[in-house]
């Protein structure tokens, strides 16, 4: 009789197990699945209209201009559709502006939040200001997909199509209409709009100079929303290293130009796990011609008094005197934006200051 008991126990055992997955499943498809499209509409380019600017409790509003706009999508069987974005310019006399156009800094926000919640979270607008750079907030609709996440899992954004091509046209059209320096675009992202930020400058190196990527999932793998979870949480590495090798081998003829990148992890991130950052220091290792090894520079940051800074390491990889590779590692961040505005999701308070460290990190290379 102890048969039949011990098949009944291992049944359940199966069927909780089952629907263990399929709760899972149905949770991550609720945040990378599309949702139906729209009723059709014609999207008709607008020029940038004026708004009030963002400002953030105890500093004062960033003082240059905060553009809004709609940026066209090519038509699809749903109908046209368009891309909305933001568009920050620093204030000051015409005679002090740069004489080759601002450094345009492309900041792309992670699932479930919006441009404008990006901006705010980060204040990148007011460090903007103050080191002379535009900033460009595009936003995913949520007619693409339901939690505004940047499909970067799916292959053909990865291959250049899809939302990378959007993206480089949306950068291509800003350049025209405003006075930007091309040697000098970067991209930069949380999360999901770290890993699209990964696949924009990598599909378009001679447009992008360097890329910032702050919680971001491994370069070429996922692949669907399945695998999108498994990446998160356990990284990718045989897809990584056939990722870089695949996108080497697809430039015979104009070789991969440097890619200057600063990778910023959480080391209490539940939901991208720090394996992530590990990989993607390895991608770019390979991306810029260096051995895989130890930093040339590592600098040991205690924690601040009374939390004001979590306890980090700063990692450089040199070619020559130059920092090529920046990996920093920050003891108890989880998910979310280091030194940030608590006020908005995704945001810790503590430092070090992300945004900071973005701009001047860009502010050392150009195209």
């Amino acid at each position: 009789m102890a048969r039949p008991v011990r098949k009944t126990r291992l049944l359940r055992s199966l069927t909780r197990a089952a629907k263990a997955q399929q709760s899972m499943l149905t949770t991550l498809l609720d945040v990378y699945t599309p949702t139906p499209s729209s009723p059709a509409r014609k999207a008709a380019p607008r020029k940038p209209a004026a708004k009030s600017g963002i400002s953030r409790p105890g500093l004062a509003p960033a003082t240059g201009r905060w553009l809004a706009g709609r940026f066209p999508l090519a038509a699809t069987p749903a109908g046209a559709r368009d891309m909305q974005y933001w568009l920050y310019v620093p204030d000051c006399a015409p005679d002090e502006r740069p004489r080759d156009g601002w450094p345009l800094v492309v900041m792309l926000h992670g699932c479930h939040q919006s441009a404008t919640q990006f901006a705010q979270g980060t204040r990148m607008n007011h460090l903007a200001e103050h080191k002379g750079f535009a900033v460009l907030y595009p936003q995913q609709s949520v007619t693409v997909q339901a939690q505004r996440c940047w499909r970067w899992f799916d292959r053909a954004t990865q291959e250049g199509g899809a939302e990378t091509g959007v993206l480089a046209s949306l950068i291509g059209n800003v350049c025209e209409q405003h006075s930007i320096d091309r040697r000098r675009i970067y991209a930069c992202g949380l999360s999901a709009g770290a890993g699209m930020a990964a696949i924009l400058a990598l599909n378009h190196p001679e447009l992008i100079a360097a890329v910032a990527l702050h919680s971001g999932p491994v370069f070429g793998a996922g692949h669907g929303p399945v695998g999108a979870l498994r990446v998160m949480r356990h990284g990718a590495a045989e897809q990584a290293d056939a990722a870089i090798r695949g996108l080497l081998r697809g430039r015979p003829a104009a070789p991969m130009p440097p890619m200057p990148a600063l990778l910023i992890q959480g080391e209490d991130d539940q939901v991208v796990d720090p394996v992530n950052q590990r990989q993607l220091a390895h991608q770019w290792l390979q991306l810029n011609g260096l051995p895989a090894g130890p930093a040339a520079r590592v600098a040991v940051k205690p924690a601040g008094r009374g939390g004001s800074r979590n306890a980090h390491e700063i990692h450089d990889y040199l070619v020559g005197r130059k920092v090529v590779l920046r990996v920093v590692r920050i003891a108890g961040l989880g998910h979310a934006w280091s030194g940030g505005d608590p006020a908005h999701a995704f945001n810790a308070k503590a430092g070090p200051d992300a945004s900071r460290m973005v701009l001047e990190f860009f502010g050392r290379h150009r195209r």
